[in-house]
């Protein structure tokens, strides 16, 4: 592999608004199931999954060191940090009108929620080695505090693109996005390929469970979604008496 001078770039700052509160939240789940022995997989398992980390690196590495993947894949991740690009596409959709505002406070708490569970819990029943940091990259890049696996990037961006595709017109733009923010993370160097990937399965999962928990919005209230579900359940008969 050819080395490569790294490079400044301007990156996103490392603290979003309420991104320290997030993570001190995040630390302290983190320290409670940190406790617990961590899992292992069978040998025959973890022999496969390297090969298949190894395998994604070699053909990751074809693309690596040309200036618009580099650019692309950089930004992508970086963007993903704190889920800020999931934060950002939510409040522009909510100056459209009250519901959408109404939708963005559901889609930050969400991913909040998200991120206490796959960072905080999730990560530490395994509490995967990361990728070794000291090698050549594009640009300078965040270094995370966090275990490897799975991805949380990968993971948040597919419970967005989950909810904002709820009922978009657009979705597979919404999956593209997370599509590339998750790749990126092994681009980078951040996390390992299988990382990435039980990271989509899990932001899947996830996005179709919160979907369930807490309902879509129907007006202004980021909770109206509850009440029109309970109406569309037990819905309220009409008063016999009241002038037709």
């Amino acid at each position: 592999m050819r080395s490569r001078p790294t490079l400044s770039a301007p990156v996103l700052p490392d603290v979003t608004p309420g991104a320290a509160a997030v993570a001190s939240v995040v630390d302290a789940a983190a320290e409670v199931v940190g406790r617990r022995r961590r899992l292992r997989a069978p040998a025959v398992v973890a022999r496969r999954v390297t090969a298949f980390d190894q395998a994604a690196d070699v053909a990751l590495d074809r693309l690596r060191g040309h200036g618009g993947a580099d650019r692309a894949f950089y930004v992508a991740s970086e963007l993903g940090d704190y889920s800020l690009l999931w934060h950002i596409v939510g409040t522009a959709r909510g100056l459209r009108s009250d519901r959408d505002a109404a939708e963005a406070v559901r889609l930050s708490g969400l991913l909040i929620a998200e991120s206490v569970l796959v960072n905080g819990v999730i990560k530490q029943l395994f509490r995967r080695t990361r990728p070794v940091w000291e090698q050549p990259r594009a640009y300078t890049i965040r270094r995370p505090r966090s275990s490897s696996f799975p991805s949380g990037h990968a993971s948040a961006a597919f419970t967005a693109a989950t909810i904002l595709g709820e009922r978009s017109r657009v979705w597979p733009l919404w999956y593209a996005a997370a599509g590339l923010v998750a790749s990126s993370r092994a681009y980078v160097r951040i996390h390992h390929a299988s990382d990435v990937v039980a990271g989509v399965v899990t932001g899947l999962v996830l996005g179709r469970v919160a979907r369930r928990v807490w309902p879509a919005p129907v007006d202004a209230s980021p909770f109206s979604g509850f009440r029109a579900r309970r109406l569309a359940e037990y819905p309220v008969d009409p008063d016999p008496l009241a002038p037709v």
